[in-house]
């Protein structure tokens, strides 16, 4: 089974690719997005990795701004850096004005943007951020090449953690306001109107949504990819334990890199065998799965037509 029901037949609007470092995420969901543009759906893919690849996977010059891949018609990139994404959004939060510089005194004091920002801050806010693409209606698909498992299991609670996190946030502004509306008033100042109060409801509301769509299986799908080995059977059991925590949808695995026979390599030989043997573990394992079962490339996949020819696998093989 292929991925061609993910997107021709159940038509989802987001596709994430999941799993152990090293195991060709960045591959197949660039080549996911390659079939899908090419196929009429005007695609973005995004990477939410720190160590970004999509700019060596596609063999172009992506970064931090969306950009239109060469040589595939309605295919778009962004490489999205969560500790930028927070340090700007941040200083949206602070650089309002209804505040003056003695109200700015009281609210470092307090502490607001620094003692309540919880670990993952960063990646739950550059998932807000992410958002802002998600809704966008111009793009059919959005495909996320997610960062390895550990980062993706924290970026699947984001939406509950940075939900919790606004919401005392919201509640830590309120009493600034009131704060700051008394030294104002000590002082002589006209009261302002806080804007800061309706983007962190915007903010909020806008997780609410990010929640649903997760959880939605004719919107959203997580595809796990993985190798053929202990270590990578083990963090797919943990990845997948995550996944139906958060109610996320999944019924695929791609198993990439799969050795081909070699004749005359005993190497190649011992290693098929070992990965034939985890093989028949991983369809027992996840025998309601559709599995699809990538073979080992001989060179590294790299540009326009080396994807093409990975995706010709995913979509395309029987």
């Amino acid at each position: 089974m292929t991925l061609i029901d993910l997107i021709e037949d159940r038509q989802v609007s987001f596709l994430l690719f999941g799993g152990k470092g090293g195991v060709g995420k960045t591959s197949c969901s660039a080549a996911s997005a390659v079939w899908a543009a090419e196929h009429g759906r005007e695609t973005l893919i995004i990477s939410t990795d720190p160590a970004h690849s999509l700019s060596d996977s596609f063999n172009q010059q992506i970064g931090g701004e969306i950009r239109e891949i060469k040589g595939v018609k309605g295919l778009f990139a962004l490489e999205l850096d969560p500790r930028k994404a927070f340090e700007e959004y941040q200083k949206k939060l602070s650089d309002t004005e209804d505040f003056g510089e003695q109200a700015e005194m009281v609210l470092q004091e307090i502490g607001a943007f620094s003692t309540v920002t919880p670990p993952g801050a960063d990646e739950a806010l550059a998932f807000a951020k992410v958002l802002e693409f998600i809704e966008n209606p111009e793009y059919d698909l959005v495909i996320f090449d997610t960062a390895p498992t550990g980062h993706t299991l924290r970026l699947l609670s984001l939406p509950d953690i940075l939900n919790s996190w606004v919401v005392s946030l919201i509640k830590m502004r309120i009493y600034i306001s009131k704060l700051a509306g008394l030294f104002k008033r000590l002082i002589g100042r006209a009261s302002e109107e806080d804007k800061t109060l309706e983007a962190l409801e915007k903010l909020r509301n806008t997780i609410g949504v990010a929640r649903d769509i997760l959880k939605d299986p004719h919107e959203t799908a997580f595809v796990i990819v993985m190798i053929p080995e202990a270590m990578a059977i083990y963090e797919t059991e943990r990845l997948l334990s995550s996944l139906i925590e958060y109610e996320i949808p999944c019924d695929h695995i791609v198993v990439n890199m799969v050795y081909p026979e070699i004749p005359n390599c005993p190497f190649c030989r011992a290693r098929r065998q070992m990965q034939q043997e985890n093989l028949k573990e991983i369809r027992e394992i996840y025998d309601d799965f559709n599995i699809t079962e990538v073979p080992l490339f001989n060179t590294e996949i790299r540009g326009i037509e080396k994807l093409k020819e990975l995706s010709n696998i995913l979509f395309e093989a029987t």
